[in-house]
């Protein structure tokens, strides 16, 4: 049986997975594969640290040379994350037409043009599976399963600290100040958990997703981010009276030339698969042409989904290598030469529908005074919800009014026209609204 060395760069969380999941599951490996994965090298920051991991036969460095320049490394997995040196990694690696396999999301999305393109010259294979969604197989959907669809839209909740302070939010009644120090406690959020609440994290998962369903490299910081901080337990509730939930979507869609690709709390119907996706799992609802409506659940993050994530690449990379081709897939999933360089679409641009939560004064004719301005912008309400009314003239009450279709622009355009009036006694809630 042949074996097929790997060169593991990172052994953490990830990494560590991945040797358990090789040493565990080698039997079941060798008997799909029909050879044998060894991991015989990995490169990590502090090769003298007392690691609980089976490495018995693997030599520990600091050097990436250690593993770049040996020609008996097979795969080259690169998985311990940052942009920089993780960059000279991969490129050196492909550039050498040795395959590469990498949980790197911040990579792919910042470097995706220099990355594929490198892959592309080389004819080299490329796995990126465990970049997004942890061990939801997403990605393999996209380039494989839904191979002759045209993908009309992909909705995701692909942060899974998000979606566990929303979700407490949601059952408790919390603040998301009080959620987010519980999760931190948990170890669901980072001490600076900037980087997940603020839609970072989702927009990187979301650029790899959409360069994937339409062959294209999208220019990473073009893509909207918004967070959840400024979600608060009134707006949970009123959503719910009106038959929604807030989840925070990456959202996807082919327009023309272009392509909507959004990252920002969402109200959806109660009713909708996503809308029961709590805690820290995931889910992405793809949509394509002709199979319809298809959604995948799961682990978003972890050692072991994650590293699952990671082994089936090396598995389907060693499949190449046996068989003596260089990657049987596109690594876009489209031909070279059908490649587009497609622009994101201005969140100015976009067309939705919209949650809006007024802080106004309790006098009469301001619902008069809102719609009018709203109309003046074309802009047409579909419902309008008024909680309850204030004893206290000091003390605001709310308007929620819900549109019908609308330009974004429009919407903010209103909104910079109401904000000075004189009953506005706060700022104006915004949420866009999806429909499936």
């Amino acid at each position: 049986m042949r074996t097929i060395n790997i060169g593991i760069f990172g052994l953490g969380v990830v990494g560590g997975g991945v040797l358990d999941i090789l040493q565990k599951n080698r039997q079941i490996i060798q008997a799909r594969l029909g050879a044998d994965l060894r991991v015989t090298r990995a490169v990590v920051r502090n090769p003298g640290k007392s690691r609980n991991l089976p490495l018995e036969d693997v030599k520990v460095s600091d050097d990436p040379d250690s593993i770049l320049k040996d020609k008996s490394i097979d795969i080259v997995a690169e998985l311990m994350g940052g942009v920089d040196l993780a960059r000279q990694v991969v490129m050196t690696a492909l550039n050498g037409g040795t395959p590469v396999v990498t949980a790197n999301k911040a990579l792919l999305a910042e470097h995706a043009r220099e990355i594929f393109s490198k892959a592309y010259e080389k004819n080299v294979s490329l796995g990126i599976e465990a970049s997004v969604a942890g061990g939801i197989p997403i990605l393999r959907s996209l380039k494989e399963g839904l191979a002759g669809d045209n993908i009309l839209e992909i909705c995701g909740i692909v942060n899974g600290t998000s979606n566990y302070i929303l979700s407490k939010m949601t059952d408790e009644g919390a603040s998301f100040d009080s959620v987010l120090a519980e999760a931190q406690k948990l170890g669901y959020a980072e001490a600076d958990p900037t980087f997940d609440v603020e839609g970072h994290d989702a927009a990187q998962k979301l650029a790899i997703l959409a360069n994937l369903a339409y062959g294209t490299t999208l220019h990473y910081p073009d893509i909207h981010k918004e967070g959840i901080r400024h979600i608060t337990p009134m707006d949970i509730t009123y959503a719910r009276q009106l038959g929604y939930t807030i989840k925070l979507l990456a959202i996807g869609k082919r327009r023309e030339n272009m392509v909507e690709a959004r990252v920002h709390p969402t109200l959806i119907s109660k009713s909708h698969l996503l809308a029961s996706v709590n805690g820290v799992f995931n889910a992405v609802f793809l949509t394509g042409d002709n199979a319809d409506a298809t959604m995948s659940y799961g682990r978003g993050a972890g050692a072991l989904p994650t590293g699952s994530a990671v082994v089936s690449d090396i598995m389907d990379v060693a499949r190449n290598l046996l068989v003596g081709i260089g990657s049987k897939v596109p690594p876009l999933s489209v031909m070279e030469d059908r490649l587009t360089q497609l622009e994101v679409m201005p969140i100015r641009e976009i067309t939705s529908e919209y949650y809006l939560r007024f802080q106004v004064r309790d006098h009469p004719g301001v619902l008069a005074s809102l719609t009018r301005v709203l109309g003046e912008k074309n802009i047409s309400i579909q419902s309008m919800f008024q909680p309850s009314q204030s004893d206290n003239p000091d003390e605001p009450v709310q308007v929620i009014l819900i549109t019908h279709q609308a330009k974004e622009r429009d919407v903010l355009n209103s909104l910079h026209v109401i904000a000075p009036m004189e009953f506005v006694m706060g700022e104006t809630q915004l949420i866009r609204i999806e429909r499936f």
